[in-house]
């Protein structure tokens, strides 16, 4: 049995390039929330020496709008972007389950080398042609060892975006050329305080006995050097999804009223509630937290969370929106500039076989509440994000905001032609 990690090639970047042809070539950047730092870069910016995380205001200083082009974050292109990539490699894997925005794990069975290879140069070739997408593919016998594989793929022209490692020899190789930081498991935290005591790279790391893994880290650390030395250790329900949603955003601006901060929490629970239904799961507890700014010494500071507890599990925008408001009202306290805030859904599971309230559970209220979530939910996928909301999600006249794009600073983000119908591109 082989794993096969497939991972889009600077995700971010490569999505705004999907329809700025013109971008081939340039080095360019997309900002984290509020325009804050650099959280993706293409293989130009890179070689210019723009760092991940670097600020956006030290990266203007360092390069002018010719020789970086930053983007503010678009996650409804993103992630609309990355589902049609996912949608197709669902379609060509014997076993495929998502493991991050831009990431998927698929199972194949054993085959010969070439038969392998041939499979991921294919994928790669097909996503591309289909989606406009770059797409790398790595391939071992377990999953740390495909994250590494993938990492040549990505960087190593020679591979034709597939690289297997499935013998020892490459194995032994491919842990060699790899800096242990660079270990999926491992991170540059870890691998730094690793490197001071002569473990620079990951055969390095193997050739520890597993007692020193043991008692210098973790358990996790230690399934990581169990799988770089050929074991199959993690096991795949450990890549769903965690068992919480969460949507949270700073403020471009401070937050003082509540009808305002109220209309945020209904935004952020209703996000949350479309991607339970997503994954065809409902929850039995709404979190809400809230805070000030940490950084303004010269103004009061507070901070809080609490937990909502419904009185039966689900996923139905309306229950969860009204919790989370019903949540804020408990915490918030006047006097304050809120800066952030979020929700939280948590106690989540599948929709079969739950224990309801045996008086407050009305199931044809439950079945109306199903069918509305599926009628706005197929309105919004067809006209765009947010074309019909709940009352409760619409800002007032006295708020700063207009809609729920306004919540953050995005002075350079891109339009949205996949899924909303005023930015389709025209030709003339």
């Amino acid at each position: 049995m082989y794993y096969a990690i497939c991972d889009c090639d600077n995700c971010f970047v490569s999505c705004e390039r999907v329809f700025r042809p013109d971008l081939e070539g340039k080095a360019v950047v997309v900002l984290s929330n509020n325009d804050g730092c650099v959280v993706a870069r293409s293989r130009e910016a890179k070689a210019l020496g723009v760092k991940m995380g670097i600020p956006f205001y030290q990266l203007r200083q360092r390069f002018d709008e010719r020789q970086v082009i930053a983007f503010s974050s678009n996650h409804e292109l993103y992630t609309d972007m990355t589902a049609r990539v996912m949608s197709l490699i669902r379609k060509v894997s014997p076993s495929f389950f998502r493991y991050s925005i831009d990431e998927a794990f698929c199972v194949l069975p054993d085959m010969p080398y070439d038969e392998i290879k041939a499979w991921g140069e294919r994928l790669s070739a097909w996503i591309g042609r289909a989606t406009g997408m770059p797409l790398s593919v790595g391939i071992a016998r377990n999953k740390t060892m495909a994250k590494l594989a993938v990492h040549f793929a990505k960087n190593y022209p020679g591979y034709r975006h597939c690289c297997v490692i499935d013998t020892d020899e490459k194995r032994m190789k491919a842990l060699a050329l790899t800096d242990v930081g660079d270990v999926w498991g491992i991170g540059r935290r870890i691998g730094a305080r690793l490197s001071r005591q002569g473990v620079v790279s990951a055969l390095d790391f193997i050739s520890r006995p597993v007692d020193w893994i043991k008692n210098q880290l973790n358990v996790t650390a230690e399934r990581t050097w169990r799988e770089l030395r050929g074991e199959d250790c993690i096991p795949d329900e450990e890549m769903v999804p965690k068992k919480s949603i969460t949507r949270s955003r700073s403020f471009a601006t401070m937050v003082s009223d509540l009808p305002t901060l109220r209309t945020h929490i209904a935004n952020f629970a209703a996000k949350c509630a479309e991607r339970l239904r997503r994954q065809n799961s409902v929850a039995s507890i709404v979190g809400v937290f809230i805070v000030t700014n940490r950084n303004r010494e010269d103004l009061p500071q507070y901070g809080q969370m609490i937990d909502y507890h419904l009185a039966n599990p689900s996923s139905s925008t309306i229950d969860i929106v009204e919790g989370a408001t019903k949540a804020l009202d408990h915490i918030f306290r006047e006097g304050y500039a809120y800066k952030k805030a979020g929700v939280i859904l948590m106690g989540i599971s599948g929709g079969e076989g739950l224990q309801h309230d045996l008086f407050e559970y009305d199931p044809e209220k439950a079945e109306r509440r199903r069918r509305l979530d599926e009628t706005l939910d197929r309105i919004n996928r067809v006209r765009g994000n947010a074309a019909v909301t709940l009352g409760a999600q619409i800002y007032g006249e006295s708020s700063p905001c207009k809609s729920s794009a306004d919540i953050m600073r995005h002075e350079h983000r891109s339009s949205c032609p996949t899924t909303r119908w005023g930015d389709i591109i025209s030709l003339h």
